[in-house]
């Protein structure tokens, strides 16, 4: 009985010790601190249960356009604009998110207000998309889109629609405009 005692000791100690506290702030391919590619919009109250959650309702189902949910610590900061896959179903899952608080980063230590350059050097870039009046940053490794203003570019690069730009095209310094995770595969 005191070997069973003792040995069960031992097996709560080593559970317990295991565990990790998921960071609310960190950023990976498939989370963005408790929120998951899988999680649906009814339970967002429950990732984020010391936020304010704003669903947009735009008022006419039938034309199936998407309304964005809208998360903000209880001081009003805006924390991240997320778009489930489908308009007005409490059991849809996220689609993409818009990481706009600067507090959420990868492991990588990339977020809404880092550079080409931080990218450029943590991450492999998968695809540079020219854009009207941005480019588009793509990385795979972590699902992950970073729009950069035209204006950030030298001017001769702005205005040609056919140019396809690399990554030696964008100076070091290029802020990140817009940083989203695309879950939507």
């Amino acid at each position: 009985m005191r070997k069973l005692l003792l040995g069960g000791i031992a097996l709560t100690l080593l559970l317990s010790s295991c565990s990790k506290t998921q960071n609310p702030f960190e950023i990976s391919k498939q989370h963005i601190g408790l929120l998951t590619d899988s999680t649906q919009v009814k339970d967002l109250n429950s990732v984020f249960p010391n936020d304010s959650i704003v669903k947009f309702i735009a008022g006419d189902e039938f034309l199936g356009n998407i309304d964005n949910i809208e998360i903000f610590e209880k001081g009003g900061k805006k924390l991240l604009k997320l778009t489930p896959k489908f308009a007005l179903d409490s059991t849809s899952v996220i689609s993409s998110v818009q990481v706009i608080d600067p507090r959420y980063k990868t492991d990588k230590n990339i977020s809404s207000i880092s550079t080409f350059k931080d990218i450029h050097s943590q991450y492999k870039i998968s695809k540079i998309s020219n854009l009207i009046n941005s480019v588009l940053i793509t990385v795979n490794e972590i699902n992950a889109g970073f729009t950069i203003d035209k204006a950030e570019l030298p001017s001769n690069l702005r205005f040609d629609m056919n140019l396809k730009f690399e990554p030696t095209h964008i100076p070091d310094n290029a802020k990140v405009k817009y940083f989203f995770l695309n879950w939507d595969n």
